[in-house]
């Protein structure tokens, strides 16, 4: 690969697709069509924003992959994925995009039958954002002679272990979230709008840090205050701050895609003593969950030191305190494999990363205090060097 702006080698992404073919080979697929614009960033390089059209990568036994996709969105792939060979850039007529009387799955069909797949056995990512009950039904009904395998999950889980250039990346955007946080403090007060806050999460995350640009997180940022708090996923709205409340911030940095999640909890005034106990039983099961954060041991051993730490405090956790992060796009920055949380045996190993996410949602209000982590060698790394407390400003 020549060009000096690449994310990666060939070298890396042969390395990426040797192992897919491995897991391929074991599923006794001849060929998977990937859909999930992670994976196919992490197997050619594809980066656009191009998702809300069909589109997806196809990747046989032998030779390289095929992207294939709106031919408008084509000049994009020529510009980012590492394939050379002629024939590994697809793209199809305009006339398929959001039209009721035919579907882009009938170009694909044919092309799959030009690459010899007519009777192959294909997998296909059948749980994922990106593709459709109307997709699937269209490709199926075309390749008749074919059989569909449920694929889901194929490539995320080759994505587990980083490479020290992917590390690289997130390192970088843990300094990016760094500097959000620290901007979220020193702007934050009562009787600031909260979308004027949001602006300037977004102006601290798109400069960057360190001499490195901020990409576009794959969640916009969550900030809900007071009663909003008590549930996890709300996101902002013109209202003022006010004395009295929490905030809590999951916002993330991102560079060149990889995702750096983290989140503090900001309290405006003076704090109730139930914040304070809540915050301190956070703070006590995470350093006891984060003692089993090492090679060997498995994800559900974090969530079980954190509960079982948590519960002796009075208080009790019942979704998963943490899960695999990576590169990503919208609408979700997890990888969808990983969890932390009782059952999940995933034996932990060196390269693996995850945000360690022990929220609290109480009957006023919400405490978020979390970690982005890596699996080294000996046991863990915080990527971020933000201080571990709840936050507070008069």
């Amino acid at each position: 690969m020549t060009d000096p702006d690449a994310n990666f080698t060939t070298a890396e992404y042969e390395g990426r697709i040797a192992r897919t073919r491995a897991a391929m080979e074991q599923r006794g697929l001849d060929a998977i069509f990937v859909t999930d614009p992670s994976n196919m960033a992490w197997l050619s390089g594809y980066d656009g924003w191009s998702f809300y059209v069909h589109q997806g990568v196809i990747l046989r036994q032998e030779g390289e992959p095929v992207w294939w996709g709106r031919a408008m969105d084509a000049l994009g792939a020529e510009r980012t994925v590492f394939m050379t060979q002629d024939g590994s850039i697809r793209g199809y007529d305009d006339t398929f995009v959001q039209n009721p009387d035919k579907h882009p799955m009938q170009e694909l069909t044919r092309l799959l039958g030009e690459l010899g797949l007519e009777k192959a056995q294909i997998g296909v990512e059948l749980d994922n954002y990106y593709y459709t009950a109307a997709a699937h039904h269209s490709l199926t009904k075309g390749l008749a002679r074919a059989t569909f395998h449920d694929a889901t999950g194929l490539v995320n889980w080759q994505r587990a272990i980083k490479s020290d250039g992917e590390i690289t990346y997130m390192r970088r955007a843990a300094r990016i979230v760094e500097g959000m946080h620290a901007r979220i403090l020193e702007c934050a007060e009562p009787g600031m709008r909260k979308n004027d806050l949001i602006a300037e999460i977004y102006a601290a995350g798109i400069k960057g840090a360190d001499g490195h640009w901020g990409d576009y997180p794959a969640i916009v940022p969550m900030a809900p205050s007071g009663m909003d708090a008590t549930a996890p996923h709300l996101t902002w709205d013109d209202k003022p701050m006010r004395k009295g409340e929490a905030t809590f911030f999951e916002i993330a940095g991102a560079h060149r895609r990889y995702q750096c999640p983290q989140s503090r909890t900001l309290f405006l005034g003076d704090v109730p003593q139930k914040y304070r106990d809540a915050e301190a039983a956070v703070l006590d099961a995470m350093d006891a969950a984060l003692e089993k954060a090492k090679p060997g041991n498995q994800a559900q051993d974090i969530a079980n030191a954190f509960n079982t730490t948590l519960n002796k405090a009075g208080f009790e956790k019942d979704s998963r305190c943490g899960y695999a992060i990576g590169i990503s796009y919208p609408p979700d920055w997890g990888e969808r494999t990983i969890s932390f949380r009782r059952g999940d045996t995933t034996v932990l190993q060196p390269g693996m990363t995850f945000h360690f996410m022990p929220a609290l949602w109480l009957d006023d209000g919400g405490l978020e205090i979390t970690e982005p982590i890596l699996i080294n060698d000996t046991g863990h790394e915080c990527l971020c060097t933000t201080p571990r407390e709840m936050w507070v400003k008069a």
